[in-house]
């Protein structure tokens, strides 16, 4: 409660106070080194749409609490993730000439395939704009943070993209592998410019799992999965990340056995006798459920975490292992396809545990955000390697890869997603600081 100080002494006080407030708030948002761009109302759409990359949040005419305020009238935001895909004769901005971390089975260019069109466009959201990946706006944005992707190959997949996006950028120094292992599941980079440090945690099933038969029903292996144990792997190591991006799925297709409390619960497709088979469903919804209990147990954890969302294969003409292929040259329009299937199911087990889990993240302080991919990246069967991942002489076994993504390709977008909202934890941050700093000045 303010004390009294009289009319005139207590409108000058805060007055004065205010400005103070403001001014020093000001130059902090001014002094940091990163910028976050403008929001640009459009009332046709009554929603946000991404402002030009060149307009920063604090103009030449404006003050950074006349922004803040602006957003908090507005309160309606572009939906980046709906939308659809335009074409982009400019791109790609990267090369698997020009861009070392490609790995091999999404090096597409390199193995043969005979289109390039497919690296050729953007996501064009329905109400907005979204801007070209900036590699040097990114960075100065996570300068002297961490990033760490937790996840499977996909995982991997996104994080290569991001480095080769960064790569673009001919004045950014290449990452040092600071890597604390030779295990190429677990790998570390650190872009000492910045100080910023990007990781990748193998973790295909989240919880903690081991092969017990290398076979299995189909040959692709027998998974024991501890429903409702943390995978230590990472568990243990992502306290001081600052940014955390969780994900996974394709792996959940294999035989698994569902053990809970030390106990055999069920299992999916394992074929064993007395047993029940319980879906893979079960399994997924409870791993899922355990790696989000995993960061919120974490007690010095403070950073934002990222569900980014089921990444849809396209089979077509047979299952991956019957002949399928996904041999498209072009996107989807979104009237020309629908999410179902599995790809439904496991992307609505997603967003049903997110929602619980981004609920109980809330009343211990912590910040959980979806990164709902799944809409534009069902739109692109055009985007796989196929057969592309291996020299067609080479005697492998390998069967057509419509789970992984080329490199450049539609996964790119991806990193554009994170970057916008990126730039939206920084605005949030802002509008959390003034409120706390005000309500603190209020009651002196």
């Amino acid at each position: 409660m303010e004390p009294y100080l009289g009319k005139n002494n207590h409108t000058l006080l805060h007055k004065t106070s205010k400005f103070v407030l403001y001014l020093s708030f000001g130059l902090i948002l001014l002094a940091l080194s990163y910028p976050i761009f403008l929001f640009k109302y459009s009332s046709k759409s009554s929603s946000f749409s991404y402002g030009h990359i060149h307009k920063p949040i604090i103009d030449d005419n404006q003050s950074i609490t006349s922004v803040i305020s602006d957003n908090e009238e507005r309160q309606e935001f572009c939906d980046i993730f709906s939308g659809e895909w335009v074409p982009n004769p400019q791109a790609p901005y990267y090369t698997n000439k020009t861009c070392w971390a490609i790995h091999e089975n999404q090096n597409c260019q390199k193995y043969g395939r005979p289109d390039s069109d497919y690296m050729k466009w953007r996501w064009k959201p329905n109400d907005c704009d979204m801007p070209v990946f900036n590699p040097a706006q990114f960075l100065e944005i996570v300068r002297g943070k961490s990033l760490a992707f937790v996840g499977d190959s996909v995982a991997r997949n996104q994080m290569q993209s991001l480095i080769c996006l960064l790569s673009r950028d001919s004045q950014i120094v290449y990452p040092i592998d600071a890597s604390p292992t030779k295990d190429e599941h677990f790998k570390r980079w650190r872009y000492e410019t910045y100080n910023f440090t990007l990781s990748t945690y193998w973790t295909p099933h989240l919880v903690r799992s081991e092969e017990s038969d290398d076979n299995g029903p189909t040959h692709t292996g027998l998974f024991n999965l501890y429903l409702d144990e943390f995978n230590q792997d990472w568990a243990t190591q992502i306290e001081h990340f600052d940014y955390v991006i969780i994900s996974g799925g394709h792996w959940f297709m294999r035989p698994m056995v569902f053990y809970e409390k030390g106990k055999i619960a069920g299992c999916h497709y394992c074929q064993l006798d007395g047993i029940k088979d319980l879906t893979m469903y079960y399994g997924y919804r409870k791993a899922f459920r355990t790696a989000f209990k995993a960061i919120s147990s974490l007690k010095n954890y403070k950073g934002v975490t990222f569900l980014r969302t089921f990444a849809p294969s396209h089979f077509e003409n047979g299952q991956w292992n019957e002949g399928g292929n996904c041999l498209r040259t072009k996107p989807f329009k979104s009237n020309e396809t629908t999410l179902e299937g599995f790809n439904m199911e496991f992307y609505m087990i997603q967003l049903e545990e997110f929602k619980t889990a981004e609920k109980e993240a809330k009343k211990n302080g912590l910040k959980f955000r979806l990164m709902d991919t799944t809409p534009a990246t069902l739109l692109r069967p055009d985007g796989h390697p196929s057969r592309y991942n291996h020299w067609p002489h080479e005697k492998v076994t390998l069967y057509n890869d419509c789970v992984h993504w080329c490199l450049p390709g539609p996964i790119d977008t991806w990193n554009d997603f994170l970057l916008q909202m990126l730039k939206m934890e920084g605005i949030r941050s802002a509008q959390e600081k003034l409120h706390s700093s005000d309500r603190k000045m209020r009651i002196r």
